[in-house]
């Protein structure tokens, strides 16, 4: 037996462009396999902003390991239960917000990881190899080499601290929360202000220092998607469930209503 391929880490490993899409509002194992028909690499469901419990998450994120999309579960905070046990029903990783200093991204990587690179209890068989028998130490080895840990960026202080948690070790991806960040500095939905395109070079810069994946998300707009890619992000939170559907739907009730004039 053999650990399930991250297949978003070993893209990002390349250089290549990955897509996540947001699950807040589907609750059904099917989600993975629609998003990834639609050409999506990464799910993020959300138990910061959503409504999931424990068991809705591990559905969801147990089915993708099977579906060929990589399950990503954002966290609401630091606290070390909320990622340990989702880890052990199935997330190929965790996203975690509001990461402001190197401190907070050691901590993280220490709560997710098996020893030796961390401290995480080992509870027994894991659905990331199938529940097939491998020796211990192959096993939490391999699960630690195909986690993807994700440190949000939300905040100036966290720009200005991304060289250091760039330098961590275990921190895949350094991805900028837009909607906060603009927020929280009295600028929401100025997306390209200056304070915020300086927090953008800020990651960028420490993540081609140090070999990590740069990513954004809460900023949708094509030119601008468009141009952060250019400029060098790799890892995109394209929107999420409900973005989707109320798009798809409104765009379907255009249509039909311009075809019954």
């Amino acid at each position: 037996m053999a650990v399930i391929i991250n297949e978003t880490k070993k893209k990002s490993r390349e250089g290549q462009v990955t897509l996540g899409a947001g699950v807040r509002m589907a609750k059904t194992v099917e989600i993975g396999m629609a998003m990834k028909a639609c050409g999506y690499d990464w799910l993020f469901i959300d138990t910061e902003h959503g409504p999931f419990n424990l068991e809705t998450a591990t559905q969801i994120a147990t089915a993708a390991l099977t579906q060929g999309i990589t399950p990503l579960v954002r966290v609401a905070s630091l606290e070390a239960h909320l990622s340990t046990r989702i880890l052990d029903c199935g997330a190929q990783g965790i996203v975690l917000p509001h990461v402001n200093t190197a401190e907070e991204a050691r901590e993280f990587v220490d709560i997710c990881k098996f020893p030796p690179e961390g401290e995480r209890s080992s509870g027994g068989g894991l659905p990331h190899a199938a529940f097939g028998p491998m020796a211990p130490a192959e096993l939490l080895s391999a699960v630690n080499r195909e986690m993807l840990l994700v440190a949000m960026i939300e905040t100036p202080e966290a720009g200005e601290n991304a060289d250091e948690i760039a330098a961590v070790d275990g921190i895949d991806v350094l991805l900028i929360g837009t909607n906060d960040l603009s927020t929280g500095m009295g600028i929401p939905g100025q997306h390209e202000h200056e304070r915020v395109n300086l927090v953008y070079d800020q990651v960028l810069a420490a993540c081609i220092k140090h070999g990590k994946t740069p990513g954004m998300g809460g900023s949708y707009h094509p030119d601008l998607i468009e141009k952060r890619i250019k400029a060098g992000m790799r890892f995109i939170l394209s929107g999420s469930d409900l973005n989707f559907m109320i798009a798809g739907a409104k765009l379907q009730a255009e249509m039909i209503r311009k075809a019954a004039v």
